[in-house]
């Protein structure tokens, strides 16, 4: 293999490390406190708010049902507007991060949903406000199940961000449809594979590793 291809397989590499990381850190950014919120404010939480709580699931149902490939098209002006370029690796982390959010926030309430109501609770009668009971009960106690959440979105932009490499994302998919599948070669097709994987396991294992550590605790 030519010292060039590997270039092209190293710049293609942290292409879609950088398109994973801006994307995760944003969408874990926004989707943590998003997914808060649509707990909180259900009937009968602490601060239950049922109408703003019926328009964040509307939305964020929305956000979770459009198909990434989809998405990745309709929002070509929004991100041609806020990038400067509908191509590249900037531009695809825009749909990546739109796509995230609305999957961190439900997989963030799903760990809240496991919190046992009564530690909630005790931290009411004890006069603490919904402020405490979100940074030392809820978000403590849903530490191990935020920590699988972030590590199943970040997977998944994974795998998104070789979809939006297909279409002039840059990053692995690119590297592996132009000059993998485009040019008949399986070698590129095969270290583009076994690259995704390894990226795939590692960050499943880190996951892992602090699920395990949280649990500890």
């Amino acid at each position: 293999m030519s010292s060039a291809m590997i270039n092209l397989i190293l710049e293609a590499t942290l292409e879609t490390i950088y398109m994973v990381a801006i994307s995760g850190i944003i969408a874990a950014l926004a989707g943590i406190p998003l997914g808060v919120l649509l707990y909180v404010t259900r009937p009968g939480q602490i601060l239950a708010q049922p109408i703003l709580q019926s328009v964040l699931s509307v939305v964020t149902n929305i956000g979770r049902s459009i198909p990434f490939i989809i998405l990745l098209v309709a929002i070509v002006p929004f991100t041609r507007l806020l990038v400067g370029s509908s191509i590249g690796t900037m531009a695809a982390a825009v749909p990546l991060t739109i796509a995230a959010i609305p999957f961190v926030a439900r997989l963030v309430e799903g760990a809240l949903n496991e919190i046992s109501p009564g530690l909630v609770e005790a931290a009411q009668s004890m006069g603490a406000t919904p402020w405490q009971i979100i940074t030392r009960v809820l978000l403590p106690e849903a530490r191990g199940g935020i920590y699988t959440a972030l590590t199943i979105t970040v997977v998944t932009l994974i795998s998104y961000s070789a979809m939006a490499g297909a279409v002039g994302g840059g990053g692995l998919g690119d590297l592996g449809i132009r000059y993998g599948h485009q040019r008949y070669n399986e070698t590129i097709m095969l270290i583009t594979v076994v690259i995704l994987v390894v990226m795939v396991q590692g960050l499943q294992s880190l996951g892992d590793y602090l699920v395990r550590r949280s649990n500890h605790k």
